[in-house]
């Protein structure tokens, strides 16, 4: 057997012997290519973390909530925001329109005043909207008629305890549900409305009750975004690892809609971080996939594995690496129709638009 020769140091771990390489050595220099890919990626995550730290800085962090009729759990699996890179790629031809518009506009209407003003006035309606929809209703002062069960549920996401509580002591079942088997308590868990909640934990609610998409009450609290309420749910005996018809944990869904602190009880509970879903998705996965930076370095730090392959055949170390693809398709391709309204399309996720299917 050929050997290194002595005194070669450091250039000795790169000396081969001649001939083909015995099994052993062809795993172990996969493994090596695995792990600069690894490395590779991790240097790329740190480098997106980075700027999204600083664009928060400039712009704030803000989370929509879906409303719940809404809700397509393929769209909130797939649906990828684009990096800031190819946002500004992007971008550009839309600022040309926009220019182009303002100039049609400021002809059109007759003057630069006239525009200032119109745009003033476009602003306060907004501005009122806004405000109106903040809100809540006014709870009644006193309900004497009998509360049906639409009210009821209404009731739950509005937070009007008084109507809550009238149904309840009228003999009405904490678990009425609507046409989703959607219940009180998982609007008021999607709400955030702590007072609501407790009040139908202590009436016998179901708290791991399933509607017709199997999600419970701890998806939507993760979807809301509330971390009391989860905590809530849990002491009650929720289940944390509880899966929709996705296969999807509450830990997935609290990765898709971007709420860190949630991913990060989750993660302190021990739960399962490399658990998949039906697509054999990772919660890192969804993270890659989404562009949740933040999110991502959490689940590195807690062990989760950036190898594992989904059924695919894609690791989450393949995702990272289709971010520099994305960004330079779009610069050798630009796509003049993909925007609508302002915003970007989703031709570059590589997958179709899933479209709202009744509930089965």
């Amino acid at each position: 057997m050929a050997e290194a020769p002595s005194g070669a140091g450091v250039g000795a771990l790169a000396y081969k012997a001649p001939g083909a390489p015995g099994p052993a050595g062809a795993v172990a220099h996969g493994a090596m290519a695995g792990s600069e890919e690894v490395q590779r990626a991790a240097a790329l995550i740190e480098e997106r973390l980075a700027q999204e730290e600083e664009n928060e800085k400039l712009r704030g962090t803000t989370h929509q909530k879906l409303p719940m009729e809404m809700l397509v759990l393929e769209d909130e699996k797939h649906h990828r925001p684009q990096s800031p890179s190819l946002q500004k790629v992007k971008g550009q031809e839309r600022v040309r329109k926009t220019s182009l518009d303002l100039r049609r506009e400021i002809i059109d209407v007759g003057g630069i005043q006239n525009l200032i003003q119109l745009r003033k006035k476009r602003k306060q309606k907004k501005r009122e909207a806004l405000a109106a929809s903040q809100e809540p209703p006014p709870e009644p002062e006193e309900i004497t008629g009998p509360v049906d069960a639409e009210t009821f549920l209404k009731a739950a996401v509005e937070g009007q305890m008084k109507v809550i509580e009238k149904f309840l002591a009228d003999g009405g079942s904490p678990d009425t549900c609507d046409q989703f088997h959607r219940t009180a308590l998982h609007r008021a868990s999607l709400e955030g409305h702590m007072e609501i909640l407790e009040k139908l934990l202590e009436s016998g609610v179901t708290v791991d009750f399933q509607d017709r998409l199997d999600c419970t009450a701890m998806h939507w609290a993760c979807r809301g975004g509330h971390l009391e309420v989860v905590k809530l749910l849990q002491s009650r005996g929720a289940d944390t690892n509880v899966r929709d018809k996705l296969l999807s944990t509450p830990l997935h869904v609290a990765v898709r809609t971007g709420h860190v602190e949630i991913v990060e009880h989750f993660l302190s509970l021990g739960l399962d971080i490399n658990a998949k879903d039906r697509e054999g998705d990772s919660a890192l996965h969804d993270a890659v996939r989404l562009n949740r930076y933040k999110i991502i370095k959490l689940l590195l730090l807690h062990g989760a594995d950036m190898m594992s392959k989904n059924l695919e055949g894609k690791t989450p170390t393949d995702l990272v690496q289709l971010w520099q693809a994305d960004t330079r398709h779009a610069l050798e391709h630009p796509e003049p129709g993909s925007e609508q309204n302002g915003l970007e399309g989703s031709a570059e996720s590589g997958r179709e638009t899933p479209q709202p299917v009744p509930a089965q």
